[in-house]
């Protein structure tokens, strides 16, 4: 099964607009749970109905979701691209190297809370979740090119799943995990 296209985004003024702990919080529950109201927000986020108002509409103005239809006085939310956002730095374009390294530090600074937190509960989780659960790392000699390919062949990878977001799809005992990986070079060394 081919990967969802993801939105490419390459403009630093919606890269900017993403980089807020609450917007990233946001998308997360939207692309999650489909369809939901800036009050439905507020109690998933812990955070005030106005301050998720202000952001779901900030997210709007820059163009990562839309009303959903109304149903009846609610008026739900929903994201744009349902296979998420990928940015892309040109630094031919002023900013652009810096929002996407301010973007790039606050969503790992995101996922790394949710994993510390999941690593904390470990003692409450059954034996086959203990097992899946892992933190993984490595390293390797490649071209620019092999490395691009490494990260095309995990996004495949992870493509294979897309269908469970309809919770039809989904086995019995399934739950949502998240898969944080990055791709980067080490500075060069007069060795290499």
């Amino acid at each position: 099964m081919a990967a969802r296209e993801q939105q490419l985004i390459n403009e630093p003024e919606r890269i900017r607009a993403l980089s807020h702990p609450l917007r990233l919080r946001l998308l997360d529950i939207l692309g999650e749970q489909g369809e939901l109201t800036a009050t439905q927000c507020a109690e998933l986020t812990g955070e005030s109905v106005a301050s998720c108002s202000f952001h779901l509409r900030m997210l709007e103005k820059y163009g990562f979701i839309e009303r959903a239809e109304a149903r009846g006085r609610e008026k739900p939310w929903r994201t744009v691209s349902r296979g998420g956002y990928a940015t892309e730095i040109d630094p031919e374009v002023p900013g652009s190297v810096q929002a996407t390294a301010e973007l790039a530090r606050l969503t790992f600074q995101q996922r790394a809370q949710g994993l510390w937190a999941a690593v904390e509960r470990l003692g409450e989780e059954p034996p086959e979740w203990i097992e899946a659960t892992r933190l993984m790392g490595g390293s390797f000699w490649a071209t620019a090119q092999e490395a691009a390919e490494v990260a095309d062949q995990i996004q495949e990878l992870l493509g294979r799943f897309e269908e469970r977001d309809d919770p039809a799809l989904r086995p019995e005992g399934a739950r949502r995990v998240r898969v944080m990986s990055t791709i980067h070079s080490e500075q060069p060394t007069r060795d290499a």
